[in-house]
């Protein structure tokens, strides 16, 4: 098992520790709903250290992120970052991932943990353009400040106007002293906030410094199952459960990344599927009757048939009812349709809702 750099300081807090993507991760600290609310109205900070960095560099490099990539990097200009996939040979996906230009020619991509050998493995093997690629995962600390309160309770550690700031934008400065982080305005909550990548010899220190500067904020500190409940209010899809190697990306509600104006990989069979009209759909569902979804709780329809799974579920904190994302067919796609979740052998009355589940 993996550690991160900040895995000590986890442990000293009192953190919940558990096994996931092969590293020792914080799930927990002082529970799941009060770390949710703690992110929704204030500030919390998330240890994601585990996810994936590659740089790719050279005259190629834009020319190979988009051969592998669905959605169109070439509309990308310097300091702005993108949502996208890597679409597989079969119709999957082998995962989604954040595409950031740096400058011509200099590309950051930001990879699941789980997947950052498959990953690397994939990319390389599309990479016949001598486009220059460094894995620099094992080097990386990433800290996901998020929250309402996230601009204001960090701005004392930098000089980039963190309250202007556009989404999906990044700048390259310094801040709680360190030269040449990386401070991205994305995240994974819905709730804003920044995502902040740097070099793991200075992670301690980096950490320190943003719970010093957001105390007056009551900035926390926010485990893994808090990450879960917020992107899943969001709508937001975590690979291995809502999107996987057998789930078109057109499937899951991703044709917004999946851009048919360039050639991709796969994106013949892709662009039949998406005049053919797929067969099933990614819903959100909230729960009408009382019991909570969980990953891979069988859909029903009203006759009582088996129509689909549940990918994800839970009891969401912010809204106060059972809620989840699953494939259903697209006959019974449409906001508002009747679906049931089998829960220990009993078919529990569900609806589809549009995404996202939270509105703010």
């Amino acid at each position: 098992m993996k550690n991160t750099a900040l895995t000590l300081i986890h442990e000293n807090l009192g953190a919940k520790m558990v096994p996931f993507a092969g590293y020792n991760m914080p799930v927990q600290y002082e529970g799941v709903n009060a770390e949710h609310e703690i992110v929704r109205n204030g500030v919390g900070v998330f240890d994601v250290s585990h996810m994936g960095e590659f740089f790719l560099k050279g005259e190629n490099a834009l020319a190979l992120i988009q051969k592998v990539t669905s959605n169109d990097a070439s509309k990308l200009v310097n300091g702005k970052a993108q949502y996208s996939c890597l679409p597989n040979a079969d119709g999957g996906i082998v995962d989604d991932l954040i595409v950031y230009k740096i400058e011509d020619n200099h590309y950051l991509l930001v990879v699941n943990a789980s997947n950052i050998e498959k990953d690397w493995n994939w990319i390389s093997s599309h990479n016949d353009l001598g486009v220059e690629m460094t894995n620099a995962s094992e080097a990386y600390s990433l800290l996901a400040i998020q929250g309402p309160k996230a601009a204001q309770a960090m701005q004392s550690l930098t000089n980039i106007d963190l309250s202007n700031m556009g989404y999906y934008t990044f700048q390259i400065g310094d801040f709680a002293g360190k030269q040449n982080v990386i401070v991205s305005a994305t995240g994974y909550t819905g709730s804003g906030g920044f995502e902040i990548y740097f070099k793991n010899e200075d992670a301690e220190s980096i950490w320190n410094k943003v719970f010093e500067a957001g105390a007056a904020f009551g900035i926390k500190p926010i485990g893994l199952a808090a990450r879960d409940t917020l992107r899943l209010e969001m709508g937001f899809c975590l690979y291995g459960n809502d999107i996987n190697d057998s789930t078109s990306p057109l499937e899951a509600g991703l044709g917004w990344i999946t851009k048919f104006d360039k050639t991709f990989t796969n994106s013949d069979q892709l662009l039949q599927q998406k005049e053919a009209g797929v067969a099933r759909k990614l819903v959100g569902f909230e729960m009408i009757e009382r019991g909570i979804p969980r990953h891979d709780y069988e859909i029903c329809d009203a006759q009582g048939n088996v129509v689909g799974i549940v990918t994800s579920g839970t009891q969401s904190p912010s809204l106060g009812i059972a809620i989840g994302m699953g494939y259903v067919p697209s006959a019974l796609a449409a906001v508002d349709s009747e679906i049931y979740i089998r829960i220990r052998n009993k078919d529990i009355k569900a609806k589809v809702v549009k995404m996202p589940l939270y509105k703010k």
